[in-house]
């Protein structure tokens, strides 16, 4: 295995098979230059880092990934999103623990990429009524991007079946 990367996408695969030894193999040779790599000067190797997290399914970086979600970077933001809704496919809580960036996330960031896929990781949390009413209010306003609007409306509206 020669790169983070190349490593990540391995891991993925385990985690699909359900090779849980292998996979936890794969996390312990890695995880130092995971952490380092997330703490690079460089946003592309914080970026393959904070979606490495998720394609390891590092749920014990938690506190890391958070770190990722308010990175100057999109690409670093998105990469940690995209994490995060991996992680939180089978794990509820893990977007739980975040909520409050990811509200952040959607009705703020400069980054109209970013907000869908925070939009994309609140699909995966507890049908919150605040998290329902930002979604649909968003999912109104003509001032937002159409992509936007669509995917608030979309995930507001899965989120208020999952509640009934």
């Amino acid at each position: 295995m020669s790169t983070l990367a190349e490593a990540a996408v391995q891991a993925d695969a385990l985690a699909a098979e359900g090779n849980e030894r292998e996979l936890a193999q794969l996390r312990s040779q890695y995880d130092e230059e995971l952490e380092a790599a997330a703490r690079s000067g460089d946003f592309r190797e914080r970026a393959v880092a904070f979606r490495a997290i998720g394609q390891f399914r590092f749920r014990t970086k938690i506190e890391l990934l958070r770190r990722g979600l308010t990175d100057d970077s999109p690409a670093v933001r998105g990469s940690a999103l995209l994490a995060l809704e991996l992680l939180s496919r089978d794990h509820p809580g893990v977007v739980n623990d975040v909520r409050s960036l990811l509200h952040e996330l959607v009705a703020n960031d400069g980054n109209d990429a970013v907000r869908r896929l925070a939009v994309a990781a609140l699909r995966n949390g507890s049908a919150r009524p605040d998290t329902i009413q930002i979604l649909a209010s968003l999912s109104e306003d003509d001032e937002q991007p159409r992509e936007l609007r669509q995917a608030t409306a979309k995930v507001a509206q899965d989120l208020r079946r999952k509640s009934r």
